[in-house]
Order: C-alpha cells, then structure tokens, then sequence
C-alpha cells in the first residue's frame, strides 16, 4: 500500500489546466491552416489537384479552404510550389454552421455558446450519447480520451452516457454509412427534446476520404440538424473539448491565433 501511494506522489497531478492555462501540443500539431494567397502563382491549380478530398477550391475571390473536408494531411504544403499554406498550432477549430468552416482569406469564426435557455439547461451538466456511424475509431479513439485523467471531462459535468434516452444530445463520428442511417435517426428521435448534435471529424461533417461514396451519406447533418461542428481526422482532444465548452458558453469567443 505504501509504495502505491509513493508511486502516486511521485507522478503528480495529471489532469491539464485547460481552459484557465495554455495546452501544450506537439511540434508535429497540424492546427488550422493559413493561406498567404499573395504567394499564389497566377493560374496555380497544384494544391487544389493534391487535394484528396476537394477541400480546396478557386474562385473570383481566391483560393477557398473547407475546413470540413479538411483531412490535414499537408498533401496541398507539399504540392505548392511557393509554401503558400502552413499549418499553425491552434487546435480551435469549432465552429456552429457549416459555412463557417470554409476560409477564404478570412479568420475561421469560433463556435458560438447556445441560447440562454438552452446553456440554463445543458451548460453545468451535459449528457451524450455518442454514435458512431461508420467510423474508422479514429475520431472514437480521441473521443474516448476525452475520460482520462489528463482531460477529465467530468469535471465540466459532460459524460458519455450509454442510452440516447438519458441523453440530452448525440455526438456523432463516422461519414453516415448506409447501414448507420436508420439507426443514426432513431438515435436521434430516442433523444429527448430539447436535445443537441455534434459532428465530430471530417467524415461526420462531410464524408471525410469516402465523400461522395454511394455507400455512406456524407456526414451527419444529412440526416440530423447539427449544432457545432468539429473539424479533423481525427481532431485531437484539445479541439473536441474547446468546442464542448464553446457550445457551452464556458468559453470566450475570440480569433484564433496565426
């Protein structure tokens, strides 16, 4: 018993001071991305062709990148030619409508809190149900992590629940196979009202590497409304629970950083 509790002291504490201090991330991090389209060659198509999953456009007012496609895969870092895209280390990617998460030039607008009825109701205790409709386990696997004691998500009073029935929303991963689907809307309709969806991972925004596939239904909000989006394949911890928080309105709403 002694050199239990010695072993104990000697690790410390674990858990992050996040939100009060600044996370740590690896140098390897790939965050949200930063276009310099004044880098741009005239006429260059070389990252949009890279990309695997059509996450980069051109049009009249430049290059566009969907965040919700967005595999960070550094495919479109190594095709320019000019290093005109990075990837910083800010792991704030939330955001609550679709569109936000298009960039073009601008700064990705974070995930706003919910209504002050809705925060009465969910904002000191939140309950999830999470389904997984397809997933590889990636999105799973940092879902998961989310209990350990580095993150401690109960401390926020948010837990994964085991029925949709005690939920008070869903957290969805995977790009909606078809043999999901059914069982995503009955998840769903099982939920109590007034309830909450979350699309965690590029597949559950927009179908992630299978978009477009005839098997799968290009992410959640093709079959229920979505309240925020968290884009990455996977998102690291630190963006699924920024995110949580935001929608929660325990966090301010600012800028990323570059």
């Amino acid at each position: 018993m002694l050199d239990i509790l010695l072993a104990r002291w000697q690790q410390g504490h674990r858990t992050i001071s996040f939100p009060k201090g600044q996370p740590a991330v690896p140098d390897r991090f790939r965050g949200v991305p930063v276009v310099d389209q004044s880098k741009c060659p005239v006429g260059c198509r070389d990252c949009v062709v890279a990309c695997p999953t059509d996450a980069i456009t051109i049009d009249a007012r430049g290059l566009r990148l969907d965040l919700g496609r967005c595999l960070f895969c550094t495919d479109c870092v190594e095709a320019c030619p000019e290093q005109a895209i990075r990837y910083t280390q800010d792991f704030r990617l939330a955001a609550r409508k679709r569109e936000d998460l298009v960039l073009n030039g601008e700064s990705l607008k974070l995930a706003e809190a919910l209504d002050k009825k809705m925060r009465r109701l969910f904002g000191r205790s939140l309950k999830l149900r999470q389904v997984s409709a397809g997933g590889c386990n990636g999105c799973e696997a940092d879902v998961n992590v989310l209990s350990t004691v580095v993150f401690d998500l109960g401390r926020f009073g948010i837990q994964m629940v085991a029925s949709p029935r005690h939920a008070d929303g869903l957290l969805i991963t995977g790009p909606v196979t078809e043999n999901m689907r059914l069982a995503l809307k009955k998840a769903y309709d099982a939920v109590p009202a007034p309830k909450v969806v979350i699309a965690v991972g590029a597949c559950a925004i927009a179908g992630g590497p299978y978009i477009n596939h005839p098997e799968q239904h290009n992410g959640a909000d093709s079959v229920v409304p979505v309240d925020l989006y968290i884009p990455g394949c996977p998102p690291h911890p630190l963006t699924i629970l920024d995110g949580l928080l935001r929608l929660l309105g325990r966090l301010e709403v600012g800028r990323p950083r570059a």
